[in-house]
């Protein structure tokens, strides 16, 4: 046999090795219970998706948590934090409250109507939540002697919460609240105002485990 053809025979020979391990190859790609990939290219092949870390997970929530709300009293709420956007996002709601600077004297409120447990474990609510100042604006005998009042101090506040964690959209309208009586929210948009006494929305749209809740600048009373 002379080169020419010892030289064909042994290219064909490499042509035919090569179709057998590439038929080989596809038919072990199709075999789930196949072993035979090296551990590097299984790791390569089967890695899922790059996973957020913790903090990043967190970081991504309360940027959601901030891009829902609106008002101008939302840049006095903590960047970061339990009283953060984020940490009240995961918090159930008088939780949530009790870290936000500008809710201190409702939480104190809240507190000595022994309405924490209640706020807390309700389902989907939503809470008209008056800034501090809003209570400032009560005379301090009149503060004083409703905060004294457990039953007065327990129907004023859940005249502030009624049913449904109600978006923007959903605002208007009459609801019935925990107390048993009607608050009407009248607006649109970013504009409302809230029961009679017209209260505007400092901060609204606040997400909380179980709760929306809107900050507003007037503490609503329920008649009497």
């Amino acid at each position: 046999m002379n080169t020419t053809t010892t030289g064909k025979l042994v290219k064909s020979g490499l042509a035919v090795l090569a179709l057998t391990m590439s038929l080989g190859l596809a038919a072990c790609g199709f075999d789930d219970s196949s072993t035979a990939a090296d551990p590097a290219d299984q790791t390569t092949s089967s890695a899922p998706a790059e996973e957020s870390s913790p903090a990043e997970e967190s970081s991504a929530a309360g940027s959601d948590a901030a891009a829902q709300v609106f008002g101008p009293a939302c840049s006095a709420v903590p960047a970061d934090g339990d009283g953060s956007f984020d940490g009240m996002a995961t918090a159930p709601v008088a939780s949530a409250a009790s870290a936000n600077p500008l809710l201190s004297t409702l939480v104190t409120a809240v507190k000595k109507a022994g309405l924490v447990d209640t706020l807390n474990s309700a389902e989907g609510i939503t809470v008209f939540a008056p800034v501090n100042d809003a209570f400032a604006a009560i005379p301090p005998k009149d503060l004083k002697a409703v905060l004294a009042d457990k039953k007065l101090l327990t129907t004023i506040l859940t005249h502030h919460v009624v049913a449904g964690q109600l978006s923007p959209d959903q605002l208007a309208g009459d609801h019935e609240t925990l107390a048993g009586d009607m608050l009407t929210v009248a607006g649109s948009g970013e504009d409302f105002q809230i029961g009679a006494e017209k209260a505007t929305v400092l901060c609204g749209n606040v997400p909380t485990a179980n709760a929306t809740v809107y900050i507003v600048d007037t503490v609503l009373m329920p008649k009497m």
